[in-house]
Parts: structure tokens; C-alpha cells; sequence
């Protein structure tokens, strides 16, 4: 069986047409590279695989600015994030 793996330029030409599964697919590359920017411009695109990549990173560097940035952009798993971090109860003796 042929290699069928699309290149990135494939997948940009699917995913202008509407195909949501390229899109994603797209964001998995742009996460792989680190290329926050491309991922950035998904989530314009409407992408909810780059907002949950994006609201990952965001979790896992504390960064709860950007996660209320993603929450704005419609990423509603950032809101979800920023939500359940904001609603632990603050720790006094630290």
C-alpha cells in the first residue's frame, strides 16, 4: 500500500474547503514544530484542536493570562481550565 501521509500544503488545501479533520491535523503539526503563532491563527480559524493544544501548554506553565486570552478566543476548555484553577481554595500558609 502507498505512503498516503498528506504534506502540510495538502492539508491547508482541505482544510480552506471546510475539512475539519485537516485542520486538526494541522494543529498537530504546527504543536509537534512548536509553532505557537500557526496555532494561534487555527484557533482564528475556528480550529478546537489548536485551542485544547494551545490551553495545555497554557496549563501546564500556570499561565493564567493566556488561558483567559484562549477563553476569549472561544476556547472553551481554556475557560473550563482558568475556572477550575481560580476556584481552589487559596492556601494561607505559604
Amino acid at each position: 500500500m502507498a505512503d498516503t501521509t498528506p504534506d502540510r500544503d495538502t492539508l491547508r488545501a482541505l482544510a480552506d474547503e471546510g475539512n475539519e479533520l485537516a485542520l486538526d491535523r494541522l494543529a498537530d503539526l504546527a504543536d509537534a514544530r512548536g509553532d505557537l503563532d500557526e496555532l494561534n491563527e487555527l484557533l482564528d480559524e475556528g480550529s478546537e484542536r489548536a485551542g485544547r493544544l494551545l490551553t495545555g501548554r497554557a496549563v501546564a506553565t500556570g499561565d493564567l493570562r493566556e488561558l483567559q486570552r484562549l477563553s476569549d478566543a472561544g476556547a472553551e476548555e481554556a475557560g473550563e481550565e482558568l475556572t477550575r484553577i481560580l476556584s481552589k481554595p487559596i492556601d494561607r500558609h505559604t
